[in-house]
């Protein structure tokens, strides 16, 4: 191919680092694919694990406490660290943190196929969510910063479809993968979890020759150093949230729990009032509480709280519903949500010329939708149990799905929207920090709420409970959404 460009669906191709002109860098079709796969990785990783717990329990010995750590300890790490990914990619250069992030993955990820025992696996995840931190917030910041006009809304656009689909189908991969068990020869019968992780690093290693070749370098004009007592103090204030939620259940709720739960609002002001100082002071905070004085993004990171936590919660519940509860194979618990995927994708193709029309009404309308969705999944549940299998579930899950790729895509470009170029990485720091917490934060709320009601209730009732908690969430979202700026950069 020559050096010429060709354009396709508004993007431009080319086989290298296309430009505007000599000074601004354009992000070509080929670089948007290599980024989105580096969005796609981390979000994966985060929900592979769902299907894959229970031969992981088996095979490791690990017990509840330490599975959790398995989920947990990659949440925590990747949300504590995504803001100052975010910072450190203005400084150096995103491209070249995103390289750092994508190899570091990889080799975490081998780490975790590898571990011979349970606390080695929780090591590697940790690890595992640092590695994911230094890449994902590089997306959205070259985006940013290589994109603009009608090229950023389609590029935003397909990083919200690729997140949602990242989630729904890092469970389905998992399931695939766990049946099919390719390493049970080398590493015992129960060993195909392995798989989940080792799958990441031949697609880390073309992502590397990819990124190298096509993803452009971009850094802030003028970047600013990290802001350590920021960063001290988010820690704080996350794990301090996060921590004793994923862990106080199975741990038995010990003491070191509720001084957690006690010491979570003090961090978070002090937090607060460290930045807001910062930024008074003409300082460059970890979170500059002038960039929460955007509408768009004030508004729309309001949505994203809610519908992470739910979308974050049902992924986990449902994985054990099913295999647990209507022992299914952990192939057909991932299969179960291919509908929802399909859906998601259908909807989110459709996202950006519906909003071009009707503007963020169309987060409006998905949110009845998926609120629709949820409900026949209650009362199939109520209904079916356990005589239900993937075909019974197929109604419910797709039409939440098309009310999810309504949603998601349009409120990653909202947010966003109004955030300066020079501000993109902390911008999608901010962003991506706020969708992994409350994605933790659903599985830590919604999966205790879900497996304390078990023992009691039974799982169809606390699967229908848990069910209905979430559709207060999207009725929240929904509401929500009628305060959104109604037109959509």
């Amino acid at each position: 191919m020559s050096q010429s460009t060709v354009r396709t669906q508004g993007i431009a191709l080319s086989p290298a680092v296309v430009r505007h002109d000599r000074s601004a860098p354009v992000l070509g079709a080929l670089g948007l694919f290599t980024v989105l796969l580096g969005a796609a990785l981390p979000l994966i990783d985060f929900f592979i694990v769902n299907v894959a717990l229970p031969t992981i329990d088996r095979d490791l010995d690990a017990g509840p406490a330490v599975l959790e750590l398995v989920v947990a300890g990659y949440g925590l790490a990747y949300a504590v660290l995504l803001v100052v990914g975010g910072r450190l990619g203005d400084m150096v250069g995103r491209r070249r943190l995103f390289l750092l992030g994508m190899a570091a993955f990889g080799i975490t990820s081998l780490a975790c196929g590898l571990a011979p025992d349970a606390w080695t696996l929780v090591g590697a995840r940790v690890a595992q969510g640092a590695a994911a931190a230094l890449m994902l917030p590089q997306v959205l910041a070259t985006i940013q910063a290589a994109t603009s006009g009608h090229r950023r809304a389609r590029a935003m656009s397909l990083y919200g479809a690729t997140a949602g689909l990242s989630m729904v189908a890092g469970q389905m991969l998992g399931g695939v993968l766990v049946a099919a068990a390719p390493l049970s020869s080398v590493f015992g019968q129960s060993a195909g979890w392995r798989s989940v992780f080792l799958v990441n690093v031949p697609v880390a290693a073309v992502g590397l020759v990819l990124a190298a070749r096509a993803v452009p370098e971009t850094r802030s004009d003028r970047p600013s150093p990290v802001d350590v007592p920021g960063t001290l103090l988010l820690t704080a204030s996350l794990v301090t949230l996060l921590a004793p939620l994923t862990e106080g259940r199975a741990a038995g709720w010990p003491v070191w729990t509720w001084v957690c739960l006690a010491l979570f609002p003090f961090s978070a002001y002090a937090f607060y009032r460290v930045e807001l100082r910062a930024d008074r002071l003409g300082r460059e905070p970890l979170v500059p509480p002038s960039l929460l004085r955007l509408e768009s993004l004030r508004r729309g990171l309001a949505l994203v709280v809610p519908f992470s936590i739910g979308f974050g919660g049902f992924m986990f519940v449902i994985a054990v519903a099913l295999q647990q509860g209507l022992r299914l194979g952990p192939a057909a618990a991932g299969l179960a949500l291919a509908p929802m995927a399909a859906a998601f994708f259908v909807a989110s193709l459709a996202g950006p010329r519906l909003v071009r029309r009707y503007g963020s009404r169309v987060v409006t309308a998905g949110g009845l939708i998926q609120a629709a969705g949820v409900l026949v999944l209650v009362l199939t549940v109520w209904g079916r149990w356990p005589g239900l299998g993937p075909l019974g579930l197929l109604p419910g899950v797709a039409v939440a799905g098309l009310g999810q790729g309504l949603q998601l895509p349009v409120l990653f470009r909202i947010v966003l929207s109004g955030v300066p170029a020079a501000r993109a990485g902390v911008g999608g720091g901010v962003m991506t920090t706020t969708q992994q917490a409350s994605l933790t934060l659903g599985v830590a709320t919604l999966g205790t709420l879900f497996l304390s009601l078990v023992p009691g209730s039974g799982m169809r009732n606390a699967l229908v409970v848990t069910l209905l908690v979430q559709l207060a969430a999207i009725v929240l979202t929904t509401l929500l959404s009628l305060r959104l700026p109604r037109r959509v950069a």
